[in-house]
């Protein structure tokens, strides 16, 4: 091994010890039995299935009762924890920029009736275009992006959503609280580009740009087909009476005749998708009426402007019928550089998908039978701390393969493969857990009485929605609300 290969390995060597010690500076109670729960997470040698399972793990040397317990009367510091994510050091694109991704994904606990804040969340069925509410808790997740093709994400917040909380509004509160940290832990300084917000359809992107006005934020999201927007309100004539229009004509997604000539329009050949052709519209924004979130503003409702942007792809890796993607980006005046690194940027939020896969499949989020939405969040925070150590250890990790895998290089390795040699690397890595006390198990209930206090159930929230959907629909007889293009603010996921 040369010397600048070993320097380097010492250095993330310290910067994974530096953040397993800050790890267990949050946790603030039953910290030695959470950070060996995180570990045997980490060092188990396939995928979690329970927690009283975990507890046979080496690393772990506490018993079944002792994982229940933790995760029932433990503590993590949430903010603090916060603060330690943002700063582990971040990818960044090739212009430098940090990309962002948010999403909600939901933990389901359909037969939980003792469990209470449970909400109906949107879950594919096994037709087309099938969605079954199945109760659960639904988490906000922002992660940072990696540029290129990876299975690796940066996981930074998660917030899990209350009945009462409105998706938009929740959002746009996580990711300025993080942009905040962001500037604070010195990710981002003045001088640099933009920080990218990537989120699906199930976000209303510009109201999201609205709350978000004042930081260093792009916003850039994917519309549905059937939306309606406006074009800038054209310039007034000379001696004309009456109140100047604030809109100018339609552009209606659904209608190619309203669309006029694009702003630009590039033609690139991709390996997956075959030739993807991007088309971009300029200065289109959507009009807003006084009803729903919009319903307690005062005076006259503000104007997003931001440029809109067609892909076409030829065809789609698994064969099906590849469908038409449109995005709105809250900048304006984008040159064909920007609206191909736009679509690209977006085709990277999948991403995203590989990480909720990993944390539920592999790391076991969502295996335990937890009660109470506390316990789930104690937990969540120990499954991005033991992701955020995956990520780190990343490149001190050799490739542990199954004999009939193929070899990967280092510098390509999965997750799940940097886990199975997890092991082997965090004797050399800080531990700052004590080894438990002997102790006694209680002598919990006598023999023949009955539980007299029996848990309380709690009914299933329906989700909160805020907004309007607004298409252009020829069957529709009433003009204005199919004018209107404040649409349902509806619980965004996969």
């Amino acid at each position: 091994m040369s010397l600048q290969h070993h320097d380097a390995r010492q250095a993330h060597l310290a910067e994974l010890s530096r953040f397993r010690g800050e790890f267990y500076s949050c946790l603030t109670a039953r910290s030695d039995a959470l950070f060996e729960l995180t570990d045997a997470v980490l060092c188990g040698d396939g995928p979690v299935r329970s927690l009283a399972e975990l507890s046979l793990v080496g690393e772990h040397r506490r018993g079944h009762g002792g994982i229940y317990a933790a995760l029932a009367e433990g503590r993590v510091d949430a903010e603090r924890m916060r603060q330690a994510l943002t700063s582990v050091p971040l990818l960044r694109a090739v212009d430098g920029r940090l990309v962002l991704a948010v999403d909600v994904t939901c933990w389901l606990r359909p037969d939980a009736h003792t469990s209470p804040q449970r909400i109906l969340c949107h879950t594919y069925g096994r037709g087309k275009d099938q969605h079954i509410p199945v109760p659960g808790w639904p988490y906000s997740i922002v992660c940072a992006l990696e540029p290129g093709r990876s299975s690796w994400t940066a996981p930074l917040d998660a917030r899990r959503l209350a009945p009462v909380d409105d998706t938009a509004t929740v959002t746009a509160r996580q990711l300025r609280d993080l942009v905040e940290r962001l500037i604070t832990a010195g990710q981002w300084q003045t001088g640099d580009p933009d920080v990218l917000v990537i989120a699906d359809a199930g976000y209303d992107a510009p109201r999201l740009a609205h709350l978000l006005r004042d930081l260093p934020v792009q916003v850039l999201a994917r519309m549905r087909s059937d939306r309606v927007l406006r074009r800038p309100a054209p310039p007034r004539e000379p001696h004309t009476r009456g109140r100047p229009p604030r809109h100018g004509g339609e552009f209606v997604f659904g209608h190619p005749d309203t669309w006029g000539t694009p702003d630009t329009e590039t033609v690139t050949d991709t390996r997956l998708y075959g030739t993807a052709l991007a088309r971009s519209w300029d200065r289109l924004h959507p009009k807003l009426t006084h009803s729903s979130s919009w319903a307690a503003a005062d005076g006259i409702l503000p104007i997003f402007e931001g440029t809109v942007i067609r892909l076409d792809i030829a065809h789609l890796p698994s064969g099906a019928t590849p469908k038409r993607v449109w995005l709105w980006w809250s900048g304006t005046d984008a040159t064909a550089a920007d609206t191909d690194r736009l679509w690209q940027a977006y085709l990277r939020r999948f991403d995203i998908e590989h990480t909720f896969r990993l944390f539920k499949q592999t790391l076991g989020w969502t295996c335990p039978k937890i009660r109470t939405p506390e316990a789930a969040d104690r937990w969540t925070w120990l499954i991005l701390a033991a992701y955020t150590q995956l990520r780190l250890a990343r490149p001190l990790a050799a490739d542990r393969r199954r004999p009939w895998e193929r070899p990967v290089p280092a510098d390509r390795l999965t997750p799940a493969r940097v886990r199975r040699d997890f092991r082997h690397i965090r004797p050399t890595a800080a531990c700052p857990a004590r080894a438990p006390k002997p102790s006694r198990p209680g002598p919990g209930r006598p023999p023949g009485r009955k539980n007299t206090r029996p848990t309380p159930r709690h009914d299933v929230h329906t989700p909160r929605k805020t907004g309007t959907t607004t298409s252009r629909n020829k069957k529709s007889t009433t003009p204005r609300p199919r004018r209107t293009d404040q649409r349902t603010s509806q619980q965004p996921g996969r």
